[in-house]
């Protein structure tokens, strides 16, 4: 009887601290050849740690890994690489300059002695694109490749180095629906050539769709790994959050009043092509579509962080002038932006200077800072929003994702807008956190306040939408009213009659049928304006 083969990685028993944080406790895993295994966990659970301790960038201060059951030691990520292990992370490590063929064999390049034969890698280049089934030129500069096609450039230069154990750090954060489906079907064709690939992301769906196995860690521990095909959803957020969620989207039972923001045909170039639309107080409507629908460049006109070539907005039945944002905050808009790290936070600055940028009004007196009422002002979010901080002078940049989005949201609440524009409000955050930032939605609604929810997670906008609008190549082109019933498909396929037909947007669940459309006087102009209802 043949034995089996051990383990293509296993990891035991690892340990790692910091100055005042154990990271890591009784950490392990274990990875088969030709197997997608998912490492799931809140933030802060010690997934990241332990990819570090995996790709040679931290040393474990115990524990044993061990390749096809000899034991290694990963010394640093150069070591890492000679033992076929490479990470990628959602920030790609790629050189925009360079084209595809020089970021593949950066530090590498064949030839002989010093000169690099360009032709050979030109070749080469070409053959692991063709293993990819990825009709991509080598030449083109990286800077000129869509997010996706960066993703198989970095798999490429994992593979142009032998690779056989390949991390994939939320490999799907910034792809659409269709390229999402092309890089699973690429992970696939990998495991059916012996490659094991350890997959962390936040969206469980996708676990179910592309993982064999799934290994669950909790406050820097191991806590179980099962077969994918044995889990539910809420069984693996149950294991994740240590607890049981009554449900995946809080219940919530606010009443939602009359129009608030009134938004009629704003437009931006090829971005934003005629958007009408009205949000209600008490209301979170739900605007979602394929990426590069135009949601973003929507929030960004209503925040006057872009400026609209056409269009008008009201709130209350007064007409703004929108020309910057600090237009928008004076007249009680805000922005939650998509990326936080880069548009929503100074990473460099304390967290409660974060929280006080915006609200110097409130704290500052003949040009100073009153220090002591900011941090009160401070100390109340913190309790209510349950931001997890060790200090108010914390870094920014030190907090988890959930935690800086409170911080983001702390600071918009003490500005006290009433229209909340939030742009995939739970990117990147773990289920136990999305839970917590969905109750401060529900209870901001429950307020009288007015939540625009932009996301692509199509579960998110079903469980969190009163409403729901769907944009196609700049437009709305349906609208669902009773989302209760509604599905995914049926969102999706909003988008695939607007393919086809970009001229005639559809409502509720009669595809094709066009909105009806009534006259409104705001009150501080006579002129009618063009809602939808």
């Amino acid at each position: 009887m043949t034995p089996n083969p051990p383990p293509l990685l296993s990891m035991t028993n690892i340990e790692k601290s910091f100055p005042g944080v154990r990271a890591i406790k009784h950490g392990q895993l274990e990875l088969q050849a030709g197997e997608v295994h998912a490492l799931l966990g809140e933030n802060g659970a010690g997934k990241s740690t332990l990819i570090k301790v995996l790709s040679g960038a931290h040393q474990p201060d115990s524990g044993t890994l061990s390749i096809d059951g000899v034991p290694v030691t990963v010394a640093s990520p150069f070591n890492a690489q000679d033992l076929g292990i490479a990470v990628i992370y959602q920030e790609f490590n790629l050189v925009p300059a360079l084209s595809a063929r020089e970021n593949i064999f950066l530090g590498q390049e064949p030839g002989n002695g010093p000169l690099v034969s360009k032709a050979q890698e030109r070749r080469l280049a070409t053959e692991l694109f063709e293993r990819l089934d990825m009709p991509l030129s080598p030449e083109t500069l990286c800077r000129d490749l869509s997010v996706a096609q960066q993703q198989v450039v970095e798999i490429a230069k994992a593979l142009a180095r032998n690779a056989r154990i390949l991390v994939m750090d939320e490999p799907t954060a910034a792809l659409s629906q269709r390229e999402v489906e092309k890089l699973f079907a690429i992970i696939r064709d990998l495991r059916g050539q012996g490659l094991g690939i350890i997959y962390v992301s936040h969206r469980l769906d996708e676990i179910f769709a592309v993982c064999d196995r799934a290994t669950i860690m909790r406050d820097g521990e191991y806590i179980t790994t099962h077969e994918v095909r044995d889990l539910s959803r809420e069984r693996i957020i149950e294991l994740m959050v240590g607890r049981k969620l009554e449900s995946e989207f809080p219940r919530r039972h606010s009443e939602i009043g009359e129009a608030r923001l009134q938004v009629q045909n704003l437009r931006r170039g090829s971005a934003v092509r005629g958007v009408t639309f009205e949000l209600k107080r008490g209301e979170i409507l739900g605007l979602t579509g394929l990426v590069g629908a135009g949601r973003t460049e929507v929030a960004r006109l209503l925040f006057g962080a872009d400026r609209a070539e056409a269009g008008r907005i009201f709130l209350d039945g007064r007409e703004l002038n929108v020309r910057s944002p600090l237009d928008a905050i004076r007249a009680g808009i805000c922005l939650l932006t998509e990326d936080r790290k880069a548009q929503g936070l100074v990473l460099g600055l304390s967290v409660r200077e974060n929280f006080g940028l915006p609200n110097l009004n409130f704290f500052s007196r003949l040009g100073f800072v009153r220090r002591l009422q900011e941090k009160r002002a401070f100390a109340d979010y913190t309790r209510n929003l349950r931001i997890k901080v060790s200090n108010q002078e914390q870094l920014a940049r030190n907090l988890s994702g959930g935690n800086q989005q409170k911080v983001v949201l702390a600071k918009w609440l003490q500005s006290n807008t009433d229209i909340v524009l939030v742009d995939e409000p739970t990117r990147g955050i773990d289920v136990g956190a999305k839970y917590e930032i969905y109750l401060l939605l529900n209870e901001l609604v429950a307020q009288g306040k007015s939540i625009l929810m932009i996301s692509s997670e199509l579960p998110e906008v079903l469980g969190m939408s009163d409403r729901i609008l769907v944009m196609h190549e700049g437009r709305i082109v349906g609208e669902i009213e009773d989302v209760e019933s509604a599905t995914q498909e049926q969102i999706l396929g909003f988008t695939v009659i607007a393919q086809g037909n970009t001229d005639a947007p559809a409502r509720g669940g009669d595809a094709g049928v066009p909105y009806q459309t009534e006259t409104v006087e705001p009150q501080s102009r006579k002129e009618p304006m063009e809602v939808i209802q």
